[in-house]
C-alpha cells in the first residue's frame, strides 16, 4: 500500500485527485493541504511514499517545496502550466501531470511510482542517499556513527563530518537495516558497531555520550553488552 498526500491551493483539484485515489486499492490518501507548509508536520510523523504537488501556489512554489522533501518520497507534479514541466523533471519527479488530469493519465503516473518503490532500491544495500538542501550525498552505512533528530531535521554523524537532512527519525528508522542500527532514544539512532562502551545510561561513540532512554536501556544492554 502506498501512502500519499495531495498539495494544491485549488479545492476542486484536490477533490478530483482524492476521487482518483479512492478508485485504487493500492494507494491511500493521508491528507490534503492547500498550503504546502502545512504538510511539513505530517511528513515528519508519517512515512509518505507519494506527493501529488501543484507547482504554482501563492505561499510556496511546488518546485521549491520539493527540495525540502526526503529523497525517499516520490513527487508527481500537477499543474495547469506546461512551461513548468522542465523544472519538474530537473527535480527528478516521477511524472508531470498537466491539468485537467484524466484518470487514465493519473493511473499511468501512479504505476510509475509502484515499480520503483517495490522493486528498485534507491541505493545499494550498503549505502544510503542523503538529501541535504539541493545536494545528494551517497554515504556508506558503515561510516555512520549515529543519527540525531532535532525538530524537523536529522543529522548524520560520521567520523569526520556530518550531514543535515529534512526528514523524520521514524521514517529513517524504518528504512535502515536493524542488523546495523538501533533506536536508543526518541532523538537518537546509533550504529551498533560504533559503540565503544556504556557509562551510566549513555553509550559512548567516538568519544561522544549518546543518551539511552529507559524504554530502550534493557534492550541496548542485552544486545550490545551481553
Amino acid at each position: 500500500m502506498l501512502n500519499c498526500i495531495i498539495i494544491d491551493d485549488e479545492e476542486l483539484a484536490r477533490t478530483l485527485l482524492n476521487s482518483y485515489v479512492d478508485k485504487l486499492d493500492f494507494i491511500t490518501s493521508k491528507g490534503e493541504f492547500e498550503n504546502p507548509l502545512e504538510a511539513l508536520s505530517l511528513l515528519k510523523s508519517e512515512a509518505i511514499d507519494v506527493i501529488f504537488l501543484d507547482i504554482q501556489m501563492p505561499q510556496l512554489k511546488g518546485t521549491d517545496f520539493a527540495k525540502m522533501v526526503a529523497p525517499t518520497t516520490r513527487i508527481i507534479f500537477t499543474t495547469a502550466y506546461s512551461e513548468y514541466a522542465l523544472d519538474g523533471y530537473e527535480l527528478n519527479a516521477v511524472d508531470y501531470l498537466l491539468k485537467p488530469i484524466t484518470f487514465e493519465r493519473f493511473l499511468t503516473a501512479v504505476n510509475k511510482v509502484q515499480i520503483p518503490i517495490k522493486n528498485t532500491p534507491k541505493s545499494s544495500p550498503d549505502t544510503i542517499t542523503i538529501k541535504s538542501g539541493y545536494d545528494l550525498h551517497k554515504v556508506h552505512l558503515s561510516d555512520i556513527c549515529y543519527i540525531k533528530s532535532d525538530s524537523e531535521y536529522v543529522t548524520f554523524y560520521m567520523e569526520n563530518t556530518k550531514i543535515m537532512s529534512y526528514q523524520s527519525l521514524k521514517s529513517l528508522e524504518d528504512s535502515l537495516p536493524s542488523t546495523l542500527f538501533m533506536r536508543v532514544h526518541r532523538s537518537y539512532i546509533i550504529n551498533k558497531n560504533k559503540v565503544q562502551s556504556l557509562k551510566d545510561k549513555d553509550v559512548i561513540i567516538q568519544g561522544e555520550r549518546i543518551p539511552v532512554s529507559t524504554t530502550y536501556f534493557d534492550t541496548v544492554k542485552k544486545e550490545l553488552f551481553s
